[in-house]
């Protein structure tokens, strides 16, 4: 689930940018959409140009995605659940943290190493904090891919009105499949909002993905 990459920051870069922080929010962003969400490049927010940050997010010779310093308190953990877009990690500060790989029951130590690391969020997975201090992740979204699909249609995903646990159960059973399928090359178009996801879908494909609503989702097509 967890691949070590290329890239790398050196140590004093990562200290002189969490000291240049001061206090941090749970989940601190520190770029912008330039355009569609999932598959175009992020911009960087006007305070972090030349600081420390924007030295550290171009050590990753790719166009990125959201970025954002997420906090993890000491003794705490996340829901299990897994996400479209594969994530680019690395470790800022605290100690005996994991991010878990749930489907092959394996734990990857979060160490400050100075290497950014590339996971694969299709896995179902979750991250824990055993430690005595907070854990914080500089955690990057994956742009997706912009397929262009042969025989497409588009559909919109809805949560039917008794599924009181939806985003749960999307992320468990519908997550995993959509990144599957955007690396690919069956999906496109992709976007979320809090009441439905549209997206557009090989035709041959439709049905694979119906079956995993059952009765929580209900789909058509726009």
């Amino acid at each position: 689930m967890i691949f070590l990459t290329p890239y790398s920051v050196d140590q004093t870069l990562i200290k002189d940018a969490v000291s240049s922080m001061g206090s941090f929010d749970h989940k601190q962003t520190l770029n912008v959409p330039s355009g569609d969400f999932f598959y175009d490049s992020w911009s960087l927010k006007e305070e972090f140009i030349n600081t420390p940050w924007q030295k550290i997010l171009d050590s990753i010779k790719e166009p990125i995605g959201e970025a954002r310093i997420i906090t993890l308190e000491s003794g705490t953990n996340y829901y299990s659940h897994s996400d479209i877009d594969d994530r680019w990690h690395l470790s800022l500060d605290g100690n005996q943290s994991f991010l878990i790989d749930l489907e092959d029951k394996t734990m990857f130590e979060t160490v400050q190493d100075g290497q950014w690391y590339f996971m694969n969020a299709g896995k179902l997975h979750t991250a824990a904090n055993f430690g005595q201090v907070p854990r914080r992740q500089l955690v990057v979204r994956n742009l997706l891919k912009r397929n262009t699909l042969v025989d497409p249609i588009t559909i919109e995903i809805t949560k039917a009105e008794e599924t009181f646990d939806y985003r749960y159960q999307f992320d468990h059973r519908i997550s995993p499949w959509l990144n599957m399928a955007n690396k690919r090359g069956y999906i496109s178009n992709f976007s979320y909002s809090p009441d439905k996801v549209v997206l557009s879908i090989e035709k041959t494909k439709l049905d694979e993905l119906v079956m995993l609503l059952e009765k929580s989702f209900r789909a058509r097509t726009i």
